[in-house]
């Protein structure tokens, strides 16, 4: 009792303080402590009151009887009441059956109240604690139950004291067993006011181990248990089970939480399951082991631990679910997964991304062995793999397969085709595919990758979206591969994809009845003959529909010094249109051009048009445009496209700065003839908004012919043996004196075989958003006539509106 002062006139509020007066028999074995408890903030201080002193605690001993009373109005904010009980059964008959808390509950005030029953029992019995309904459901260190009731539970080993847990009301937890003695502590409430424990008790025989905490399901649902201690270590070389009751037509399902292990020096920890019907009983598992699932009818989990390291013990500690549910059909039903044959193969099962849900929701477990079940599962190549689903909805899961191809012989490898296929055990499967992955691995700098699809493909665009069951994503792969070429779909006009190295190609499905789309979409990989560029896509348009297509990493533009080409097939009694939807150049370079080169493959004539732009906070190359056909009189077959953009390099904020590669004509010549921009009775700067691709000489000098090395297409040539830039050296002849004008409103160029497009760059910023102005381009051919006696006349055709044509 403490004594903080007398009081020589009454508190405030004394005159209206009830009095309570409360006495304790001298046989029995009750103490009860009022104290202080948690104040609230910024509240007056309110005292008990006996004898005219003030108190902050009050004990009542067996034998004691004192009249007190609060000095304030609302004593449940400021006290608790402490009752505790001690039985030793070990000397004196155990008081079992039902626990009562009267009378002792209606003489106390009301307060939070805490009764504490500490009980001891002999060496070979054990103590059984039985809950009514509602039964217990264990929370957390920290957590609290809604309604402020509470059980704690904990026990003893020699004279240390073990938590078993804290318990909620509205649980599966029906019984816990005790061995030798046990410590109940029931938090109230000072509202509540209830007169029974809520528990009765009784002696049974010896459990051998630590508890035993029975928990009873009568429907689908699930429960949260912990074990001893926990979140700290269980005891060492303990023993502790749990036992479960399930109705017969539910299955159950463990999942371990979260757990560790500690350091052992003899035996091993370890959780050991009895299932009713196994043939293997006890089942053993360790912590980190897939646990079982699937389990109809009743079953025990216990959790042993072992003898531990003296000088660093560790953690033993295990925190589980157990999920009850109804079976489905699918859970009587086993798939065979066979990758005996399969190299390099995985497939993992695992739930879709889903927003977390209050309310309970059955788990979606696969079950390998119909024993073995978990929330996702990875089946390795080279075995047979049996499984089974326990599952409400398969819609919630769905599967992924990864899968390397790997030739690494060059001379083995050449010309060898691997078919991407997936394999029918796959398909059979009850859950959807999302993606399968093929790692396309070479020999490096020897061979490239050229993907021939059944069908022919569509690339997807903001233009033309892919609206299909599937599409193939194709994206370098490997340190400083990740150019991401694009996604593809059937119903297109790409024939071929040609990558220079390694590349990730992804099936990726977005509805069930891709399974049938897919079997008329197959797909063919072969390693070829290296190649410099990035990659070649071959493109057969027609003229139902126009085709868009776009560089590769787009939005992020093409790495430096990369290079992208399409070789389009036009139709000889046709005529091509190509529309640039977007350019997003805005590139400064500081070595070699960015450019574009739009060339006939039949005479080998090009024409160049310049990418680099005087737009602030250059950024890498992209390019969208539109390809489509019309007929036509003239004689026209393929056209060749090629954009190819140089070192790019932001150097001043508001200017941008255009280096042209300087080659020593003598030397070009040694090598090959040389390929020229010229002028065919036409100016050749391309219709546009002002300074959208302007032409690679300045405007007054557009009629000049220029010879221009070949080499000088490619970013990896941009320096001498030396290293250093070099200047250009550009041959020119006797201008044009025929009439022209500044932009045309559209041109003809005697094209005949595919259009490529090659980009390629240094550095750049990110930031820059230009415009996106639709820019019409019209490509055709003289006759072979005209090519014959000279004549360099070349119609033109209307830039934005299709010439009607006819024979």
């Amino acid at each position: 009792m403490n004594v903080i002062g007398n009081s020589p006139r009454k508190a405030a509020g004394e005159a209206n303080a009830k009095a309570f007066v409360l006495g304790l028999p001298r046989t029995t074995n009750i103490t009860i402590l009022i104290k202080r408890g948690l104040p609230p903030l910024g509240a007056n201080p309110c005292y008990l009151q006996m004898s005219g002193k003030l108190l902050t605690t009050l004990l009542f001993k067996p034998g004691d009887r004192k009249e007190f009373r609060f000095t304030c109005q609302n004593p449940e904010a400021h006290f608790v009441t402490e009752v505790e009980r001690n039985i030793d059964c070990t000397s004196h008959p155990c008081p079992f059956g039902e626990f009562e808390l009267q009378p002792v509950i209606s003489l106390l005030p009301h307060l939070n109240r805490t009764f504490i029953w500490d009980i001891q029992a002999g060496k070979s019995t054990s103590l059984e604690l039985v809950f009514s309904r509602p039964r217990l459901r264990q929370i957390g260190r920290g957590e609290s139950c809604p309604d402020g009731v509470t059980y704690s539970i904990s026990g003893h080993i020699g004279a240390t004291e073990v938590r078993i847990g804290t318990f909620c009301s509205t649980g599966t937890v029906s019984r816990i067993k005790m061995q030798e003695s046990v410590k109940i502590t029931l938090h109230l409430p000072w509202f509540d006011k209830r007169s029974h424990s809520g528990f009765s008790m009784s002696s049974q025989p010896s459990i051998k181990r630590l508890c035993f905490i029975e928990s009873v399901f009568e429907g689908e649902g699930s429960t949260t248990l912990m074990s001893a201690n926990y979140p700290f270590s269980f005891p060492e070389d303990e023993l502790m089970t749990w036992q479960f009751v399930i109705p017969a037509h539910l299955r159950a399902s463990v999942s371990f939480l979260q757990f560790n292990n500690s350091n052992c020096e003899k035996k091993e920890e370890r959780v050991e399951y009895y299932i009713p019907g196994s043939t293997t009983n006890p089942e053993v598992f360790r912590l980190a082991d897939k646990q079982p699932g699937n389990m109809a009818g009743n079953f025990n989990l216990s959790l042993q631990g072992c003898d531990q390291d003296a000088q660093n013990p560790g953690i033993l500690r295990l925190k589980f679910q157990v999920l009850v549910q109804c079976p489905h059909n699918e859970s009587n039903i086993t798939y065979e997964v066979d990758l005996s044959k399969e190299q390099a193969m995985s497939v993992t099962i695992e739930p879709r991304p889903v927003k977390l849900s209050r309310r309970f929701v059955p788990g979606c477990f696969v079950c390998l062995e119909s024993r073995t079940c978990s929330t996702n599962l990875t089946l390795a190549h080279g075995s047979r793999h049996r499984i089974s689903f326990l599952c409400d909805d398969l819609t919630r899961l769905w599967m992924n397969v990864e899968k390397t191809i790997s030739c690494t012989n060059h001379q083995y490898c050449h010309r060898r085709s691997y078919s991407l296929e997936v394999p029918r055990d796959i398909l059979q499967l009850p859950v959807q595919l999302h993606d399968f992955s093929w790692k396309l691995l070479g020999p490096k700098d020897r061979l490239s990758l050229a993907l021939v699809p059944a069908q022919k493909l569509q690339q997807h665009t903001q233009e033309r979206f892919c609206n299909s069951s599937f599409s193939y994503l194709v994206a370098g792969t490997g340190p400083g591969q990740d150019l991401y070429f694009g996604s593809f779909c059937a119903g297109g006009s790409i024939e071929q994809i040609q990558v220079k190295q390694n590349v990730l190609v992804t099936l990726r499905t977005f509805a069930p009845s891709f399974q049938q789309d897919l079997s008329r979409q197959a797909l063919t990989v072969t390693f070829i003959p290296n190649f410099k560029e990035e990659g070649i896509f071959t493109v057969t348009p027609d003229m139902k529909s126009k085709v868009y297509l776009m560089t590769p990493n787009w939005e992020r533009g093409l790495p430096s010094l990369a290079s992208v080409s399409w070789n389009i097939s036009v139709p000889s009694d046709q005529v091509a249109y190509l529309t640039f939807l977007k350019e997003r150049t805005g590139l400064v370079c500081q070595t070699g051009r960015a450019f574009m080169i739009i060339q006939e493959q039949w005479t080998k004539a090009e024409q160049v048009f310049s990418l680099e732009e005087a737009l602030p906070n250059g950024k890498k190359l992209d390019l969208l445009f539109q390809v489509s056909l019309t007929w036509r009189t003239l004689d026209m077959t393929v056209i060749l496209i090629a954009v190819v953009g140089g070192g790019a390099l932001l150097l001043f904020a508001l200017g941008l700065i255009i280096c042209l590669v300087k080659k020593n004509r003598k030397k070009k010549m040694n090598k090959g003839p040389a390929v020229g921009i010229y002028n065919g009775n036409i100016n050749t700067q391309i219709p546009m908004q002002p300074k959208k691709f302007p032409n690679a000489q300045k405007d007054h000098d557009a009629h000049v012919y220029a010879v221009i090395d070949d080499t000088m297409v490619y970013g990896h040539l941009l320096q001498d043996s030396n290293g250093s830039f070099v200047q250009p050296e550009v041959d020119t002849y006797r201008p044009f004196q025929g009439p022209t004008e500044d932009c045309p409103p559209s041109f003809l160029l005697p094209y005949s075989k595919a259009p490529t497009v090659k980009l390629t760059t240094k550095e750049s910023s990110p930031d820059f958003n230009p415009e996106s102005d639709t820019e019409p381009y019209t490509f055709s051919h003289p006759s072979k006539q005209n090519r014959s006696d000279g004549n360099t006349d070349i119609p033109l055709l209307d830039a934005h509106e299709p010439a009607e044509t006819g024979e």
